[in-house]
């Protein structure tokens, strides 16, 4: 093999790495592989301390490439990078563009397309916009013409669809055993919206689709990859645009596949991208996933076409980020917005016979918190204690988690809880309390005692609203914290 040719083939293997790194300025290591033909770097929060200092980091890294795609993985709401520190002023699925551009991010992992047709979802849940297709098509195309309207491409996800599982991708391998029929008629339906609203990037889900492949996950499986590359007249979506992995590290690929062999395996089912995400994040990972797609090539397992067909689709995207880069611009972000589209989220409902007036002194605030997925992660702040704290000098709040609640502690939390609460108002902040037993535990036993407690689910509002005041948010944004706090104190907040 020339020169010449291992080069092409080394840098296409580059190409199609969308690898991480740990900290706010870029490792030596990175900075060589960019010049030696990287086509992407991923941004987590690990790498952001602030808009400002994002903004000089992919300054700094785009001298190394003008073309490259810098990537970030913010939906908003739970799921945020940008505001990892204080919780997003966006209540989850809203147009970013400005705010991402700003900072000099052009490409991003979100929309989350997603029909959250199962309830039960640990790792959806209101990532997605909600359980009706035609709803979540209409919001999808919505944010996807936002986003790319100031040049940051988007990337509608979890294809073909992650709403109906009951297994978190990171943890394990899903399984979605429908007919095809219902897989059209719900799960593809937000993904066409994507594709005509004009998509530049599709992740794919690391799921089992029977009905489609019985033997390899979405990711690595060519008939569920043709069936998003085929003409509408071929029974496909006619995508041409970047198809881009999940993280290639989840439980889900890692655990069965192997990271080496995924990669390879998602190129040659038609992926051009693999994201390297944000568990594998040193030169070790790049260099060993490069290497195992150049000896792929080599031994006839991946066609080299295929590789330079990637690539090139890698760098195509790139150069649009960056033309759009120098004719948009000049639209200040607006960024009441979110707390306006929270307060428009919010749902009231008072119980029977009672007549909720606000909160004027100093409550008991208790938050019952699950444990975060590792979509969201543990950083992210969520609930409303600090926000009624800040109102009201003298709030007294408490948290708890499954491990306070068991059988045997149960009894002695409720009454320390009785007790703290003893003379105050009460707001217990919950997330999915549908999905979580001890919570529900908790939330009943004290509704016995203080049936004039005011309940906010921050999650999907799955079960029946309990309490004098049940106000559910649908998300943990830290603008859906201000709008409840709103709400119970009778006051508008001062900003977002």
């Amino acid at each position: 093999m020339t020169t010449l040719l291992q080069d092409s083939l080394h840098r296409d293997a580059l190409a199609v790495l969308q690898p991480g790194f740990v900290g706010t300025t870029p490792p030596d290591w990175l900075r060589r592989h960019l010049a030696a033909g990287l086509g992407s770097v991923a941004l987590f929060s690990r790498n952001v301390t602030d808009q400002r200092q994002l903004a000089e980091l992919t300054a700094g890294l785009r001298r190394e490439n003008p073309d490259l795609l810098l990537a970030i993985d913010e939906e908003g709401g739970d799921v945020t990078r940008l505001e990892s520190g204080s919780g997003s002023s966006w209540p989850g699925n809203l147009a970013l563009g400005r705010a991402l551009a700003e900072c000099g991010v052009n490409y991003n992992w979100a929309p989350s397309a997603d029909v959250n047709s199962n309830p039960d979802n640990p790792v959806i849940g209101v990532r997605s916009f909600g359980a009706d297709p035609e709803l979540c098509a209409r919001h999808t195309a919505a944010w996807v013409e936002g986003l790319q309207s100031v040049g940051v491409a988007a990337c509608a996800k979890h294809f073909p669809g992650h709403g109906d599982t009951a297994i978190d991708s990171h943890l394990g391998l899903p399984v979605v055993d429908i007919d095809m029929d219902l897989l059209r008629s719900r799960d593809l339906v937000p993904f066409k919206a994507a594709i005509a609203a004009g998509a530049k990037a599709v992740m794919t889900a690391h799921i089992m689709v029977p009905a489609l492949d019985g033997a390899r996950p979405a990711t690595l499986s060519r008939p569920i990859l043709d069936l998003l590359r085929l003409s509408q007249a071929e029974g496909g979506l006619g995508y041409d645009g970047l198809i881009v992995t999940d993280a290639i590290e989840m439980g889900a690929i890692a655990d069965t596949f192997g990271t080496a062999r995924g990669t390879v395996l998602a190129l040659a089912a038609g992926a051009d991208a693999v994201c390297v995400g944000g568990g594998l994040s040193d030169e070790e990972t790049v260099i060993h996933l490069r290497d195992a797609l150049v000896a792929a090539v080599r031994s006839g397992d991946l066609p080299e076409e295929r590789l330079a067909e990637a690539a090139g689709k890698v760098r195509a995207l790139g150069a649009w980020t960056t033309e759009q880069a120098r004719i948009s611009g000049g639209i200040a972000p607006d960024l009441s917005i979110g707390l306006r589209a929270a307060r428009r989220a919010l749902r009231l409902t008072e119980g029977p016979g009672q007549r909720f007036t606000p909160i004027t002194d100093s409550p008991y605030v208790l938050s019952l918190s699950p444990v975060a997925n590792i979509a969201v992660g543990q950083v992210t702040p969520w609930g409303l204690a600090g926000m009624l704290a800040g109102r009201l000098p003298g709030t007294r709040t408490a948290s708890f988690g499954p491990q306070d609640a068991t059988a045997e502690l149960l009894p002695g939390l409720l009454d320390r809880i009785r007790a703290e609460a003893d003379g105050r108002r009460v707001v217990v902040v919950v997330r999915d309390v549908h999905r979580h037993d001890w919570m529900t535990a908790i939330l009943r036993g004290l509704l016995e005692s203080r049936p004039d407690a005011a309940v906010v689910e921050m999650g999907v509002p799955q079960a029946e609203p309990v309490g004098a005041l049940h106000i559910a948010t649908h998300g943990a944004a830290r603008v859906c914290g201000l709008a409840a706090v709103e709400v119970l104190t009778g006051s508008p907040a001062n900003g977002c």
